[in-house]
């Protein structure tokens, strides 16, 4: 069974129930288009003091950042038996994505779902390290976005 647990830990900015139901839509189906219908992954939403606290501790950059990704397990590592399979955390800075989201002149929801989608991948072993990466995991971020077209599931 596929899990998808978002967790809302700020109060910045309103996340209505819908907006959260269609985020786990959207994620469900990142996970499942990678193969991982038994998994379970979380999406934390957090403000711009925690994920300035998560960034400097984790990543040891002391400032705030969009998005960060927890995977449990390391790259090409399988996880097997009957339970499912936990891939870890994104945690998404909400006012870092509606402050992006009107500089880069889309709504907020196109902009928390890149966000998840980018997150959710990094999670699938996918990084952005040179530009051949960078490309491939770009081209995955539009294909799931493209459904969205920004407003609706």
């Amino acid at each position: 069974m596929l899990t998808v647990i978002i967790n809302n830990r700020q109060r910045q900015v309103k996340i209505e129930k819908e907006l959260e139901e269609a985020l786990v839509r959207l994620a469900e189906r990142v996970l499942s288009a990678h193969g991982k219908d038994r998994a379970e992954a979380g999406v934390t939403l957090v403000g711009e003091k925690k994920i300035q606290q998560l960034n400097r501790d984790y990543r040891g950059i002391d400032a705030p950042t969009d998005v960060l990704s927890f995977p449990m397990q390391e790259p090409g590592e399988i996880q097997t038996g009957e339970e499912p399979e936990i891939l870890g955390d994104v945690v998404i800075c909400v006012p870092r994505a509606a402050a992006q989201a009107r500089d880069f002149g889309h709504s907020f929801r196109r902009e928390l779902f890149y966000l998840a989608v980018h997150g959710l991948l990094h999670l699938l072993g996918f990084d952005h390290e040179n530009e051949t990466e960078k490309r491939k995991m770009r081209e995955k971020e539009e294909a799931f976005l493209s459904g969205v077209n920004g407003d609706e599931e």
